[in-house]
């Protein structure tokens, strides 16, 4: 009886080791050890390359050479990885992305893949002309309940889809958490319009197999800053998070949790980065309200908004057709409580900093899991059904294990085609690119004026006009 043939270990070069990398790293010593192994650092922070080095030990593995930003090239030259995982900030992307396949070398990057149109001409060009294969990790498409909306659009349910309308809510935890750190400044993050669209308009691409066409956007920084701050009488505030009363619900205790402990408030030293600036001091200059139209290709229109000081956190999507409509209600978290970013329950029950509910699905103090989804369709000329949906164990609802899967095993048959190619990044990011120059100028923008492929041109890619061409009869 013959063996199975044996699978190589890849060898992964991690670029950025803040919270992100964990994911990762984790993986490769864990469930997917036999086919992929880390072999170099490369970031600004000696501290944190420490506490991932410290991870490996306690797998028996010796600690990485370290690599400066400067110095990517002569880590792709001396150690030679297969793959290039980047999980850096996000305005820093393309220099590796470009890079690494230039020198044939298969990039994982996080989403957003870069912030700008130029960063985004750099990196299809380079994907265009490189041997290698680019891969951005959209997480959102493998949570079960998005899964189940791209099947019901496949399989006809709603038939030709004509209208999205899409509301994302960030809480007061968890969106104030992108004005403490690096995503406040917008010539490093390019705002939560490019943040969110690699999660929301990834979704809907991927959900209505269409391609974006034209953009228009309103928003503003209405909630968070020091300008709005001094609007409201908030009188003065501290520099840092940490240093804000006990009852402040905006004081964010680091020292509370591991992970932000050792990563950020132990290793500000290094790099001088402070994690956890106060939301309401100088320096913001993203959006904390937004509203986007997008125009498809083939006719459909999305309407998407986002308010990143919600009482509540989650998100609403309803779905027209030509034969019904299907709505998705997601509650991530009911409410937070006054000082709750630094003293909600961890899944341990110990008091901590619980930033992402999506992760946990951990409420504020008590620990209440009241979180909850629900989906309802609902055909012309018929009553609406709810629908269930399928839960797996995990953060995402199980996404993130089957995304890890596909990254590191690759995917397999999968007939929702979850995995992302840089055309769908290139999709994704570019509408928020887009809303920042609508939002700078006034105008529409049609996304063809920007000079950036967004067409498959031989490219593998997960993209496809299915959900409309199977669309069922009447």
């Amino acid at each position: 009886m013959s063996s199975a043939p044996s699978v190589p270990v890849r060898r992964y070069a991690v670029v950025g080791t803040g919270s992100r990398a964990g994911m990762y790293v984790r993986s490769m010593l864990g469930a997917h050890a036999d086919v992929a192994a880390p072999v170099a650092w490369c970031d600004t922070n000696e501290v944190r390359m420490d506490v991932y080095d410290a991870l490996l030990a306690e797998h028996g593995v010796a600690p990485l050479p370290r690599y400066a930003p400067d110095a990517f090239t002569a880590l792709l030259d001396e150690q030679r990885p297969d793959v290039v995982v980047v999980t850096s900030p996000d305005s820093t992307h393309t220099r590796y992305v470009v890079e690494a396949l230039d020198r044939g070398v298969d990039v994982v990057c996080e989403k957003p893949m870069t912030i700008d149109v130029e960063g985004l001409q750099a990196i299809t060009e380079a994907a265009g002309r490189s041997t290698a294969q680019l891969v951005v990790t959209f997480n959102y498409r493998y949570s079960p309940r998005n899964s189940e909306v791209r099947r019901l659009i496949s399989e006809g349910a709603v038939g030709d889809v004509t209208s999205v309308t899409f509301e994302w809510l960030l809480d007061t935890v968890h969106g104030a958490d992108y004005f403490r750190r690096w995503h406040r400044d917008k010539s490093l993050s390019g705002g939560l319009g490019v943040h969110k669209s690699t999660h929301h308009v990834d979704l809907v691409n991927w959900w209505v197999g269409d391609v974006p066409e034209t953009v228009s956007a309103l928003g503003s920084l209405a909630f968070y800053g020091d300008e709005r701050a001094s609007e409201r009488g908030l009188g003065p505030r501290p520099a840092r998070g940490r240093d804000g009363a006990d009852d402040d619900p905006f004081a964010l205790d680091m020292a509370a949790d591991d992970t932000l402990r050792r990563l950020y408030l132990e290793a500000e030293g290094s790099d001088g980065y402070v994690r956890d600036q106060d939301v309401f001091a100088p320096g913001v200059t993203i959006e904390d309200n937004l509203a986007v139209l997008v125009g498809y290709r083939g006719g459909p229109v999305l309407t998407y908004s986002l308010n990143a000081h919600s009482p509540w956190e989650g998100y609403r999507v309803a779905i027209n057709g030509t034969q019904g409509r299907l709505e998705l209600d997601v509650v991530e978290r009911t409410h937070v409580h006054p000082g709750s970013a630094g003293k909600m329950l961890g899944p341990d029950g110990k008091k901590a900093p619980v930033v992402d509910p999506s992760v946990t699905h951990v409420d504020g103090e008590g620990g209440a899991r009241t979180f909850g989804s629900r989906l309802v369709l609902q055909r012309h000329w018929e009553q609406a059904e709810e629908l269930e949906i399928p839960e797996g164990a995990g953060a995402h609802g199980g996404g993130d294990a089957m995304l890890l899967d596909d990254v590191f095993r690759g995917p397999g048959e999968d007939p929702l085609r979850r995995q992302a190619r840089y055309v769908d990044g290139v999709r994704s990011v570019i509408v928020g690119i887009a809303a920042n120059e609508s939002l700078r100028t006034g105008q529409t923008v049609r996304l063809g004026d920007l000079g950036v492929a967004l067409d498959d041109d031989g490219a593998q890619s997960s993209q496809t006009s299915e959900p409309r061409a199977v669309s069922a009869g009447v």
